[in-house]
């Protein structure tokens, strides 16, 4: 879902600048209450173990350029599931960045952009899960159809995001809007895998009885 250099150009960027801020402080506020919860030690090693993941998420796994950015199994939903909105959030800003830095500078001027495009959906997507997964649900014990509704909430708000910088950065021209719509339709297409992804890895977690009670797994992952 990288922004593609030259979509947003001159004085619009500083759009994105505010945008970014904006995510950065709700990730803020998600840290704060997940270190009044477990500490500040155990959200940076959730951090560190959810950057690690994005980082490979989006520099290993296939990723194919298609319209206006590149479509990335991403597994959003599965990093909220498991380790919780704050670490989530941390590792999908530092994952981008590190990976910006050490392989795709060019795509540095469009962080904002980005880190927007990923971490709005991610608490837009945190705040449905409160309502369509019962208070006594564990997470582990997931239907495909929470599943599904989670991964639309936040591959849709991806697919919007880019949409919507796409147009302020380049007009309705139809070229541009062609562009946008064949990577809408690509994209989600992820909506189809990645619930299941979900399904199997908290399938997996399930039988690993060492990581109930855990304080490096989302609470909720185990107990409703």
């Amino acid at each position: 879902m990288h922004i593609e250099p030259g979509v947003v150009t001159g004085a619009k960027i500083v759009l994105s600048y505010a945008t970014a801020l904006g995510a950065l402080g709700w990730s803020a506020k998600y840290s704060i209450n997940a270190i009044k919860e477990h500490g500040a030690i155990n959200l940076l090693a959730r951090s560190v173990m959810t950057s690690l993941l994005v980082f490979v998420f989006f520099e290993v796994l296939p990723h194919h350029a298609v319209g206006v950015s590149e479509v990335h199994l991403i597994l959003g939903s599965t990093l909220f599931l498991i380790f919780g909105p704050a670490a989530a959030s941390i590792g999908l800003f530092m994952g981008l960045l590190i990976q910006g830095i050490l392989f795709a500078p060019f795509d540095l001027p469009q962080y904002g952009m980005n880190i927007t495009t990923l971490l709005v959906p991610l608490f837009v997507m945190a705040a449905v899960a409160r309502r369509v997964i019962p208070e006594k649900t564990a997470y582990v014990d997931l239907a495909y159809a929470q599943a599904l509704k989670l991964s639309v909430t936040y591959q849709g708000g991806i697919v919007l995001w880019v949409a919507f910088w796409a147009f302020y950065g380049q007009g309705f021209s139809a070229a541009n809007l062609s562009s946008v719509a064949s990577f809408g339709l690509a994209y989600m297409s992820v909506v189809l895998v990645e619930p299941l992804l979900d399904l199997a890895i908290l399938w997996g977690a399930k039988g690993m009885d060492r990581l109930k009670g855990s304080s490096f797994v989302e609470r909720r992952l185990y107990q409703g």
